[in-house]
């Protein structure tokens, strides 16, 4: 209820939040506000679980997994990391500013949950730190770029306007007009590495196109992993892989 109490209501506080001129007044306090609350709220999580026995028994030397096996298994994000496998996307392939700011990539020593708890407790740490450079560097100014052909029109003028309203439906009926080639980007996500393929043959449609979802890929190594363990292991086990249903549903 606390949080809900000061959530901003962004379309008072800023005329023109929802047509994409700027931040809304206030914004960037409230990230910084909230960076020095979650801080703290990651601490008494610490705090609450690190040392506790009952957690340290359930998953110390459970759901182990070396990392020749997480490699071979293609596993990424904080499910490698845990493994002692130092590979971060952003680290070996930047992209966006991450080649200009600081942070470190926390890795494990045994690859059990416990490591993977350990590594994402740090990793949220490690989110606050890239948040505070970023705030720190933020320029002024709109924060799209002005380029109609592929930046949806402002909303009010869609809603009264029917040039603009063309405009939305064409954009989003077909797309942006990419031009023929094929490429693949991969970004560092919570989950793992999120990458797109993409083969064009021109036009706002691609001919192929490929979803690297990282949960569907981490969740392959399973069936080498959970054989020899308890049926309450398996439920430690899935929560340290932190995966989300709706990738691996294909």
């Amino acid at each position: 209820m606390r949080v809900a109490h000061r959530r901003p209501v962004y379309h008072q506080l800023h005329p023109d939040w929802r047509a994409g001129a700027g931040l809304a007044a206030g914004w960037t306090d409230q990230c910084r506000r909230f960076c020095k609350e979650v801080v703290g709220t990651i601490q008494d999580v610490e705090t609450l679980l690190t040392r506790n026995r009952i957690w340290v028994d359930r998953t110390r030397d459970v759901g182990v997994i070396r990392a020749a096996d997480a490699v071979d298994y293609g596993l990424t994000g904080p499910n490698l990391r845990g493994s002692g496998v130092d590979y971060d996307v952003r680290k070996a392939h930047p992209y966006l500013v991450y080649g200009r700011l600081e942070f470190d990539v926390p890795v494990g020593s045994v690859g059990d949950c416990y490591d993977r708890y350990l590594v994402r407790m740090e990793e949220m740490r490690q989110s606050v730190r890239l948040l505070h450079q970023c705030l720190d560097a933020l320029p002024e100014g709109p924060v799209d770029v002005a380029d109609g052909k592929i930046v949806l029109p402002r909303k009010d003028k869609v809603l009264t306007r029917m040039e603009e309203l063309i405009h939305q439906f064409m954009l989003v009926t077909q797309g942006v007009n990419a031009p023929p080639g094929e490429i693949y980007f991969g970004a560092e996500n919570p989950k793992g590495e999120l990458g797109f393929y993409i083969h064009s043959r021109g036009g706002g449609t691609p001919h192929r196109l490929k979803i690297r979802a990282p949960s569907f890929v981490n969740l392959s190594i399973l069936p080498h992993l959970l054989p020899g363990h308890m049926m309450s292991d398996v439920v430690a086990i899935l929560g340290s892989f932190d995966f989300v249903m709706g990738e691996c549903d294909r």
